[in-house]
């Protein structure tokens, strides 16, 4: 880029209700994984930022946690507080909803991205899905009555379809500015925890059924191995709020935790590039989703 050249830059928040494809969407757009992905609700906790840089333009992408509606434990209260908190720090607010899906959540979603009073692009994800496709017309047509949506863009997030014009739409909403971020830079996450997460990831799809929300994954050590130059050992504790959890992660006789951890290795190894020996403990706190001091010692702005 020169000097000269005419930027827009600015914030772009990723919103709708859990699990309609928000992290999903931002790793297709930036081409590789800065957010993890699991079939379950809730699985974004925190606020993760990724950086398309393209001439012209740097759109700071804000992966935010699903907004929901029941709000029974601390660590609920936490994500919805992040998501609310960045949708009137945006530039614009990007709201995904599914094709052919309208929810009371995706309702409650929209009148709270309304009140904030930032442009709202409408994305309709999951289009592929959609049968009979006869009614994504109509469909469209009902839903764009609800709000003065800027643009409404249909695609799939994960069959990577009609994603190439959204940067150019989302850039007409982002105000003249230098670069945010380094040019070269795709997140502003650290390795370590972006080691938790991934992680997190394998252990909730593998435990989505017996476990989905009491683990969190904390890296107490992340470095280059002393005795072998050019791999990394990253060392971890799953954290579990319950006795009888730990043994479900563990598995019998340690085998769902190998199945896990081998998992964990293979994509932390792709992610960094590198060889990476990974080590797993698992530990007991009991009621940490409802500790506020707990969440903050696991990296939740509370």
């Amino acid at each position: 880029m020169t000097g000269d050249e005419q930027l827009h830059c600015g914030f772009a928040a990723l919103v709708g209700r859990p699990n309609v494809g928000k992290s999903t969407l931002l790793n297709a757009l930036l081409g590789r994984k800065v957010s993890i992905v699991s079939p379950k609700p809730q699985t974004t906790r925190n606020r993760i930022h990724g950086v398309m840089t393209r001439p012209g333009m740097q759109i700071v992408f804000v992966d935010l946690p699903g907004i929901h509606a029941k709000q029974p434990r601390a660590i609920n209260r936490y994500m919805n507080r992040t998501a609310l908190a960045s949708l009137a720090d945006s530039d614009v607010n990007l709201f995904l909803i599914e094709a052919l899906r309208w929810t009371e959540e995706d309702e409650r979603a929209l009148a709270r991205l309304v009140e904030a009073g930032r442009p709202i692009l409408l994305i309709i994800n999951k289009v592929d899905r959609a049968r009979p496709k006869e009614r994504l017309l109509p469909f469209i047509a009902e839903i764009t009555q609800k709000a003065a949506f800027g643009e409404v863009v249909p695609l799939s997030a994960l069959k990577r379809s009609n994603l190439e014009k959204l940067p150019d739409i989302i850039a007409q909403y982002l105000p003249e500015s230098p670069l945010l971020f380094p040019a070269d830079q795709v997140t502003d996450v650290s390795d370590p925890f972006m080691a938790a997460e991934i992680v997190r990831e394998k252990l909730t799809r593998r435990l989505q059924d017996e476990l989905p929300y009491g683990l969190v994954v904390e890296v107490e050590g992340i470095g280059e191995a002393e005795d072998e130059p050019g791999k990394l050992v990253v060392q971890a504790v799953i954290w579990v709020e319950r006795t009888g959890q730990k043994a479900i992660v563990i598995g019998k006789g340690g085998e769902l935790l190998k199945e896990i951890g081998t998992a964990a290795r293979l994509d932390l190894k792709r992610h960094f590039g590198k060889p990476v020996h990974l080590e797993l403990w698992v530990k007991v706190r009991e009621g940490w989703l409802d500790d506020e001091n707990a969440l903050r010692k696991f990296g939740f702005e509370t």
